[in-house]
Protein backbone atom coordinates (compact mmCIF):
# COMPACT_ATOMS: atom_id res chain seq x y z
CA UNK A 1 0.00 0.00 0.00
CA UNK A 2 1.32 3.50 -1.20
CA UNK A 3 1.33 6.36 1.71
CA UNK A 4 -0.96 8.32 -0.45
CA UNK A 5 -3.12 5.92 -0.25
CA UNK A 6 -3.05 5.96 3.40
CA UNK A 7 -3.34 9.36 3.53
CA UNK A 8 -6.45 9.49 1.68
CA UNK A 9 -8.18 7.04 3.99
CA UNK A 10 -7.27 8.74 6.70
CA UNK A 11 -9.31 12.06 5.09
CA UNK A 12 -11.92 9.79 4.39
CA UNK A 13 -12.39 8.53 7.86
CA UNK A 14 -11.48 12.45 9.21
CA UNK A 15 -14.74 12.97 7.49
CA UNK A 16 -16.68 10.51 9.84
CA UNK A 17 -18.39 9.26 6.53
CA UNK A 18 -17.65 6.31 4.50
CA UNK A 19 -19.35 4.27 1.91
CA UNK A 20 -18.62 2.60 -1.42
CA UNK A 21 -19.01 4.02 -4.68
CA UNK A 22 -19.36 1.90 -8.19
CA UNK A 23 -18.49 3.70 -11.12
CA UNK A 24 -19.94 1.90 -14.32
CA UNK A 25 -18.32 3.09 -17.88
CA UNK A 26 -19.90 4.15 -20.72
CA UNK A 27 -17.83 2.27 -22.99
CA UNK A 28 -17.96 -1.68 -22.23
CA UNK A 29 -15.18 -2.37 -19.43
CA UNK A 30 -14.99 -3.26 -16.02
CA UNK A 31 -16.81 -1.52 -12.95
CA UNK A 32 -14.57 0.76 -10.93
CA UNK A 33 -14.82 0.52 -6.79
CA UNK A 34 -14.04 2.85 -4.51
CA UNK A 35 -14.50 3.50 -1.17
CA UNK A 36 -15.31 7.11 -0.86
CA UNK A 37 -16.24 9.86 2.14
CA UNK A 38 -19.97 10.31 1.86
CA UNK A 39 -19.62 14.01 2.09
CA UNK A 40 -22.41 16.15 0.21
CA UNK A 41 -19.25 18.23 -1.82
CA UNK A 42 -17.22 14.94 -2.10
CA UNK A 43 -20.24 13.17 -3.66
CA UNK A 44 -20.58 16.23 -5.91
CA UNK A 45 -17.34 16.17 -6.58
CA UNK A 46 -17.09 12.78 -7.49
CA UNK A 47 -20.11 13.11 -9.58
CA UNK A 48 -19.10 16.15 -11.61
CA UNK A 49 -15.34 14.93 -11.87
CA UNK A 50 -16.17 11.43 -13.12
CA UNK A 51 -19.63 11.20 -13.90
CA UNK A 52 -19.24 12.73 -17.58
CA UNK A 53 -17.53 8.80 -18.36
CA UNK A 54 -19.93 7.00 -16.27
CA UNK A 55 -23.04 5.14 -18.13
CA UNK A 56 -23.99 5.60 -13.91
CA UNK A 57 -22.69 5.65 -10.78
CA UNK A 58 -24.20 3.83 -7.44
CA UNK A 59 -23.02 5.17 -4.26
CA UNK A 60 -24.04 3.19 -0.84
CA UNK A 61 -22.95 3.28 2.85
CA UNK A 62 -20.75 0.78 4.45
CA UNK A 63 -24.24 -1.33 5.10
CA UNK A 64 -25.13 -1.41 1.02
CA UNK A 65 -27.88 1.32 1.58
CA UNK A 66 -28.34 3.45 -1.38
CA UNK A 67 -27.19 7.13 -0.77
CA UNK A 68 -27.52 8.56 -4.35
CA UNK A 69 -27.42 6.86 -8.08
CA UNK A 70 -26.61 8.57 -11.03
CA UNK A 71 -27.42 8.15 -15.23
CA UNK A 72 -24.88 9.66 -17.18
CA UNK A 73 -23.50 12.46 -14.43
CA UNK A 74 -27.07 13.52 -13.46
CA UNK A 75 -28.75 12.92 -10.13
CA UNK A 76 -30.98 9.84 -10.43
CA UNK A 77 -32.68 8.47 -6.85
CA UNK A 78 -31.30 9.91 -3.63
CA UNK A 79 -33.29 9.01 -0.76
CA UNK A 80 -31.96 11.46 1.49
CA UNK A 81 -33.84 14.73 0.11
CA UNK A 82 -31.93 17.44 2.49
CA UNK A 83 -28.34 15.29 1.29
CA UNK A 84 -29.67 15.39 -2.14
CA UNK A 85 -30.23 19.45 -1.67
CA UNK A 86 -26.59 19.91 -0.60
CA UNK A 87 -25.17 17.84 -3.15
CA UNK A 88 -27.37 19.72 -6.06
CA UNK A 89 -25.87 23.11 -4.08
CA UNK A 90 -22.14 21.62 -4.73
CA UNK A 91 -22.77 20.10 -8.47
CA UNK A 92 -24.72 22.46 -10.30
CA UNK A 93 -21.90 24.96 -10.34
CA UNK A 94 -19.38 22.26 -11.49
CA UNK A 95 -22.11 21.05 -14.29
CA UNK A 96 -22.59 24.65 -15.06
CA UNK A 97 -19.05 24.75 -15.82
CA UNK A 98 -18.52 27.65 -13.36
CA UNK A 99 -15.95 25.86 -11.24
CA UNK A 100 -14.20 22.28 -11.87
CA UNK A 101 -14.89 19.33 -9.46
CA UNK A 102 -12.67 19.56 -6.42
CA UNK A 103 -10.33 16.61 -4.55
CA UNK A 104 -12.59 13.58 -4.51
CA UNK A 105 -12.26 11.42 -1.27
CA UNK A 106 -12.04 8.54 -2.43
CA UNK A 107 -9.28 5.34 -2.56
CA UNK A 108 -10.05 1.72 -4.57
CA UNK A 109 -11.99 -0.84 -2.28
CA UNK A 110 -8.93 -3.10 -3.12
CA UNK A 111 -6.77 -0.35 -1.25
CA UNK A 112 -8.64 0.26 1.65
CA UNK A 113 -9.50 -3.66 1.80
CA UNK A 114 -5.64 -3.98 2.45
CA UNK A 115 -5.28 -1.13 4.71
CA UNK A 116 -8.12 -2.63 7.03
CA UNK A 117 -6.67 -6.37 6.88
CA UNK A 118 -3.39 -4.66 7.79
CA UNK A 119 -4.76 -2.96 10.67
CA UNK A 120 -7.32 -5.62 11.78
CA UNK A 121 -3.58 -7.72 11.83
CA UNK A 122 -1.50 -5.06 14.00
CA UNK A 123 -4.20 -5.31 16.37
CA UNK A 124 -4.52 -8.93 16.75
CA UNK A 125 -0.61 -8.99 17.03
CA UNK A 126 -1.22 -6.28 19.68
CA UNK A 127 -3.44 -8.27 21.77
CA UNK A 128 -1.55 -11.46 21.54
CA UNK A 129 1.59 -9.53 22.62
CA UNK A 130 -0.87 -8.62 25.79
CA UNK A 131 -1.98 -11.54 26.36
CA UNK A 132 1.79 -13.25 26.70
CA UNK A 133 2.78 -10.34 29.18
CA UNK A 134 -0.16 -11.09 31.25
Amino acid sequence: MHSEEEQMIGKIMDTETMGYAYIYPRENGPREEYMVALTAENLANLIGGKGIDAQKIIVTDVLDRLVVSTRLGMLDTCPDQRLCGEIIRHLAPIQMEEKAAGEILAVSREAAEEYFAKEEQEAVMAECRMQEMA
